[in-house]
């Protein structure tokens, strides 16, 4: 299994807490948030990582190197912002074994990866989502599920609990080809989204710990967990 992290943010809305870092080197516990989500696919037993990069890229190289507890890690570097879509098609040059997973590096979600490919080419899905299950979806928006495949959208805003996108996913190359090379794109909203009748992503469902550092409040909780041990 290979991997891309998209590992670009600006951690704009963390600026009040955070030092000037690409917000996936924010410190949690003591190492970079990066580190904790590395750590999961050293587990997995990744082949190889490529750490999609941009702004302050030379922070993040500069802690982690050309490997990380045995895991090759290589750098893609934007020389200007090309959006989650971008930065994909841009790393995907990297890969050479698909389908590839694809990470998000503020978020940090507990799911079998393992489990999660052989669902994903047992049903033979184009692309495959990890979701979870949370009290209030209304900070995410929620995901319409239908016999385990992602059917739609609900928007942010509406409170409650649901099913929502845990920012993991498999992607077959085909999908991958979709993306304009060069270019900003987002992968959300200009593919995802508009396609999703058309892609019928898998649901992959997890029941593990989901943390996204992306505004102070979730921050300080991902704090408060690593720190105590009670994250994995």
């Amino acid at each position: 299994m290979q991997a891309i992290v998209l590992a670009g943010g600006f951690g704009t809305r963390l600026r009040g807490v955070v030092p000037d870092l690409p917000k996936p080197m924010a410190p949690v516990a003591g190492r970079p948030f990066l580190a904790w989500i590395l750590d999961r696919l050293v587990a997995a037993g990744a082949r190889r990582a490529v750490l999609a990069v941009g702004y302050r890229h030379e922070a993040i190289r500069g802690h982690f190197g050309d490997a990380w507890r045995g895991l090759p890690l290589v750098y893609s570097v934007e020389a200007q912002p090309l959006g989650t879509g971008g930065a994909i098609r841009l790393a995907a040059a990297y890969i050479d074994e698909w389908p590839v997973l694809v990470l998000n590096g503020d978020t940090f979600l507990e799911v079998d990866y393992a489990a999660m490919r052989a669902a994903h080419q047992a049903t033979a899905a184009q692309m495959s989502i990890a979701v979870a299950t949370v009290a209030d979806a209304g900070r995410y928006g929620a995901l319409a599920i239908d016999r385990g495949r992602v059917s739609g959208f609900i928007e942010k805003g509406r409170p409650g609990p649901g099913v929502i996108n845990g920012g993991s996913y498999l992607l077959a190359r085909e999908v991958v080809a979709r993306i304009p090379a060069g270019e900003p794109f987002s992968f959300e909203q200009q593919l995802l989204v508009p396609c999703v009748a058309e892609l019928r992503p898998l649901a992959f469902e997890t029941s593990g710990l989901f943390i996204d550092i992306g505004i102070p409040e979730d921050y300080a909780r991902a704090q408060r967990l690593f720190g105590s041990g009670t994250a994995p």
